[in-house]
């Protein structure tokens, strides 16, 4: 449910509700900007601490969200990229998220070993991770422990106290793959997402570029 509060002709916030109630039975509200888009603490400050997942499928805008996102922390901004550029493809389209970063962001590269490449990040700097999906594809193919590297990420992001916003994509919504390494995959990123959704304190879904309030 949206309530629109106005002033004028022009919507200030729009207050989103957010279940449970609290413990007097009344529902909790979470604010997002609705001429920038970022997200806001309860008292309506932009958000600069703290862990975000950005969820979305294919080309649903989770990655240009993600950017503006971190972009409310002051820079020099990190990236931390995880996808390889196996072949002109998969380049030209690492080539275009790379333009839209300017010479105030830092990117790293990270295809399997996130965990240690997050660990030499200053614990304070603003980070973003693009994408958690890639990151397991190549763990999986390249038969690591995923519980284990798991495990490992979860411990870099709980010391963490500047603003971290990961991306991953959802999967639960298409065909159940046709082969067991697809549905292997599957049930791996759901399960991934669920554990990094439990220890952010602020998730969305993308879909068509818009960004939804799940937590």
């Amino acid at each position: 449910m949206t309530l629109y509060v106005r002033l004028g002709f022009r919507p200030l916030v729009w207050p989103r509700m957010v279940r449970p109630p609290d413990d007097r039975g009344f529902p909790s509200f979470r604010l997002v900007s609705p001429v920038s888009g970022a997200a806001l603490g309860p008292r309506g400050t932009m958000v600069t601490t703290g862990l975000m997942l950005v969820l979305g499928g294919a080309r649903s805008g989770k990655s240009r969200r993600a950017e503006a996102l971190l972009q409310q922390a002051p820079p020099p901004w990190t990236y931390i990229a995880t996808a390889e550029a196996f072949d002109d493809e998969m380049a030209q389209r690492i080539a275009a998220h790379r333009a839209r970063r300017d010479a105030r962001w830092q990117t790293l590269d990270a295809p399997r070993n996130l965990p240690a490449v997050l660990r030499g990040v200053a614990v304070g700097a603003p980070v973003l991770v693009d994408c958690l999906t890639l990151w397991l594809s190549n763990l999986m193919l390249a038969e690591g422990d995923i519980g284990t590297e798991t495990v490992a990420l979860e411990a870099v992001l709980a010391r963490r106290t500047g603003l971290t916003v990961l991306v991953s994509n959802e999967v639960g919504w298409g065909v159940i793959p046709a082969t067991p390494l697809g549905r292997r995959f599957q049930d791996a990123q759901g399960l991934l997402n669920q554990r990094m959704a439990a220890m952010a304190n602020h998730v969305e879904l993308v879909a068509a570029g818009l960004p939804m309030r799940l937590k």
